[in-house]
């Protein structure tokens, strides 16, 4: 496997002009039925998105290329259920292999639409939940708004990294970089590794250990962000490296989902919903979660009184780390998860986690991008907001664990809080450009 890795990247290197075809074969192929269950796929999207990343494409045209391959992986998986319907498991593959289409068969069941989006970031289950949805006759329709959303969030959590890796070592970043980079991963890896951990062993005191952990690393960024100064600079630099214009619009839309004045009135809203729908405990760990990030924020911020990047025509005044945006942000989509995977499979409740960490992070990584934040602010930010939530679960699970909310609460909850981030995101945009100018 190493070596024809090895010789596939060589001969991109070599062929540059290739490379954007490759990126949109290998996305196809991880999405299709069968063939992404056998194919590393995830490990060859990585390897080409670092290609692409040391000059060969543009950031853009690697996340479009991706999902447009993954559309199209998941649109022949989902024609070839539904021109086979059962008649597939004839098929020598699966007749050796019937739990490949046996676990995606129990997912859809359970989870209907929720599994094609969920089911998305999970590597047995992606290539084989579009054939299913296509056997038990789906409408299209909906087929392809669930498959176009799902895309949209795969493309950037399977190729940005790879990206990224690439850009940053084209480009002549301080000495050091690389060590702290480490570092920062290695503390990270540690941090999800107990996570999944403890979650996967229902271990008792699981979230006490999330909690205790999350605070260790928010400890060493604060008491440490002095001597990761490389670090910092050299994402920075990375970052602004490839700043475009045509994209400052749409990360302002995202970056506005974390202003103070949404994320509270966002917290408020959920909050009063779960006690209009007489889920107590519920809302007061909500309460916990997001009240506690936010005035733990507002004090880390006057203690340490850390000064923002200098990249905007007009700085913010106001103090850096914790990043505000961004402990805010994942406290409210870190709350939503842990309340939708309530009564769920410790995998599930994982996945709930992870797929409410992408607009979390996207509104974090933003702030980076904009200029306003240094990269430690947004992981201060992000180990903050772990941790408190971590801890407010652990306080309200302490005599009895949180029951599942039930479906009418959802549909009362979900319409509301979209609703009012969509105002938010593009009300007083104009300004919102101008303020952030460069």
């Amino acid at each position: 496997m190493g070596q024809w890795l090895d010789s596939l990247t060589g001969w991109l290197s070599a062929n540059p002009q290739w490379l954007g075809v490759a990126i949109f074969v290998v996305a196809c192929v991880e999405c299709l039925a069968i063939a992404g269950v056998i194919v590393p796929g995830t490990v060859l999207l990585f390897a080409v998105a670092v290609l692409a990343g040391s000059g060969a494409l543009s950031l853009s045209e690697t996340l479009l290329l991706g999902y447009l391959g993954g559309l199209l992986g998941d649109a022949l998986s989902y024609t070839l259920g539904k021109r086979f319907h059962q008649n597939i498991r004839r098929l020598p593959l699966l007749r050796h292999h019937p739990e490949w289409i046996g676990g995606a068969e129990t997912y859809f069941h359970r989870y209907g639409i929720a599994s094609l989006l969920v089911g998305r970031f999970i590597g047995p289950l992606r290539p084989m939940l579009p054939m299913v949805a296509g056997m038990f006759d789906m409408p299209l329709p909906r087929f392809i708004g669930v498959s176009m959303v799902a895309g949209a969030g795969w493309s950037v959590a399977y190729l940005l990294p790879g990206w990224a890796t690439g850009a940053a070592m084209r480009l002549p970043l301080p000495e050091g970089f690389w060590l702290d980079a480490g570092l920062i991963m290695g503390t990270l890896a540690v941090l999800v590794g107990l996570s999944i951990n403890s979650s996967l062993r229902s271990q008792r005191h699981g979230t006490r250990l999330i909690a205790g952990v999350s605070l260790l690393a928010l400890a060493g960024v604060f008491f440490g962000w002095p001597f990761l100064h490389q670090f910092d600079q050299g994402v920075m630099t990375l970052i602004q490296e490839h700043r475009q214009k045509a994209l400052d619009s749409g990360v302002i839309v995202i970056t506005r989902l974390g202003d103070f004045k949404t994320q509270l009135i966002l917290g408020a809203l959920l909050t009063i919903l779960l006690m209009v729908a007489r889920q107590w405990r519920h809302a007061l760990f909500a309460c916990g979660a997001l009240l506690g990030t936010a005035v733990a924020n507002g004090t880390l911020k006057w203690l340490f009184a850390r000064a923002r990047p200098e990249v905007l025509s007009d700085p913010l005044t106001t103090y850096s780390m914790p990043s505000g945006h961004s402990s805010a942000s994942f406290a409210f989509f870190l709350t939503l998860a842990v309340l939708a995977g309530r009564g769920q499979p410790p995998r599930m409740r994982l996945t709930w986690v992870t797929l409410a960490c992408l607009p979390a992070l996207a509104i974090a990584l933003s702030r980076v991008y904009l200029g306003v934040h240094w990269p430690t602010d947004v992981l201060a930010g992000a180990l903050l907001a772990s941790c408190l939530c971590a801890l407010s679960l652990t306080l309200v699970q302490h005599r009895q664990p949180l029951n599942a909310l039930a479906p009418r609460v959802w549909w009362l909850i979900l319409p509301a809080c979209i609703a009012l981030l969509s105002f938010f995101a593009l009300y007083a945009l104009p300004h919102a450009i101008e303020r952030y100018h460069y």
